[in-house]
């Protein structure tokens, strides 16, 4: 049985005040100081881990939030920086219509220009959009359960079978890999269902054991074929 997305977890200097951010931003319900809720049952948790590691590299995964109209996504950038977020650049182009952004850590993420076909109907967050290769699309697909909604020029992307945010891949080049990953997905197994088992079945479709020492307590750390961190805890 495949393991659910628990939470998608950021390594956060002040892991607070970045909840208070996203809290604001998406209009999300904290459950406690650090972690966000899902608005619906399509949702993840989003989670903000204490670390004294500096960001020293552009994150390889970032939210995509979408606009219903020119004004929307207007007000969403007016709110991001309200709320302690600034403009940054990945090497987006003049004339891209959408907007980049970073929250108060320097974490990337984008405001979709309205009329994108691709996110209609995935909600405000309309994806996690990751650097990585066709392969580890393959790979989450299978961890997860989450059908290929997309699989073109080595770019993947996959849903949950209820809908929701959408998890993608670019394809290569990818970008080199520099300092641990300060986003991360976080699974669990069924509420009757087995870590060690879990973890032997993802280590079965390409996963590898890692200790990068910022674990909690119950949880295994694991790496996916392109090297991203992720943890699989116990049951919930």
């Amino acid at each position: 049985m495949a393991s659910h997305l628990f939470a998608v977890s950021f390594a956060a200097n002040e892991p607070q005040r970045l909840a208070r951010f996203w809290s604001g931003l998406l209009g999300r319900e904290p459950a406690d100081d650090v972690t966000l809720l899902p608005d619906d049952d399509t949702g993840f948790r989003i989670r903000f881990v204490p670390t004294d590691e500096p960001k020293t590299a552009q994150n390889r995964a970032h939210f995509d939030l979408t606009s219903t109209s020119l004004e929307d996504q207007q007000r969403t950038v007016a709110r991001a920086l309200e709320l302690g977020g600034r403009h940054t650049d990945v090497g987006q182009r003049p004339d891209d219509d959408h907007v980049v952004l970073a929250d108060p850590e320097g974490n990337e993420f984008c405001v979709i220009e309205p009329g994108n076909k691709f996110l209609a109907d995935c909600g405000f967050i309309g994806a996690l959009s990751c650097d990585g290769s066709q392969a580890v699309g393959y790979f989450w697909s299978a961890a997860l359960g989450w059908p290929l909604v997309w699989d073109q020029d080595q770019e993947t992307a996959i849903q949950s079978p209820r809908g929701g945010p959408k998890i993608t891949w670019g394809g290569p080049p990818l970008m080199p890999r520099i300092g641990r990953d300060r986003v991360r997905l976080d699974l669990a197994p069924a509420a009757d269902g087995d870590q060690q088992a879990e973890v032997d079945r993802l280590i079965s479709l390409g996963a590898t054991r890692i200790d990068t020492g910022r674990g909690e307590p119950g949880c295994v750390e694991l790496a996916d074929p392109d090297g991203n961190e992720f943890c699989v805890l116990p049951p919930r």
